[in-house]
């Protein structure tokens, strides 16, 4: 049984850090503010841009070792990183063309505990 498959059974949110390969790739490259949602200020990096071992592996990771969180309705995997929030939308791996990042305080867990969340335009 992995560590993961164990922390699952016990109910226990399990995180291992990103790698140093992968810090160094996230530290690295250079991510777009996303302007189309200031309401959630946000930055993002395109699979096309970028290495695309390292995305992957990013993507594998934010997946593997992250938290099931909220989006108001939507469930996302988030990863939480040096005071940065890290997901993608969830599409397969194989499908998956953008990583996004948030300053954790931006989340929007953080903004529904402090009561600072946008409407929903959704609904």
């Amino acid at each position: 049984m992995s560590i993961k498959e164990l922390y699952s059974i016990q109910n226990t949110p399990y995180m291992q850090e990103f790698n140093d390969t992968i810090k160094e790739f996230i530290s690295s490259e250079k991510w777009t503010y996303a302007k189309t949602m200031p309401e959630w200020p946000h930055e993002y990096i395109v699979r096309s841009k970028v290495d695309e071992t390292l995305f992957v592996e990013t993507v594998k990771h934010i997946r593997a070792f992250g938290y099931v969180g909220s989006f108001y309705k939507m469930s996302i995997t988030y990863f939480d990183h040096d005071g940065m929030t890290y997901w993608t939308m969830g599409a397969p791996v194989e499908e998956t063309i953008i990583i996004n990042r948030c300053k954790k305080e931006n989340s929007y867990e953080e903004r529904l505990k402090n009561g600072t969340l946008p409407e929903d335009k959704n609904k």
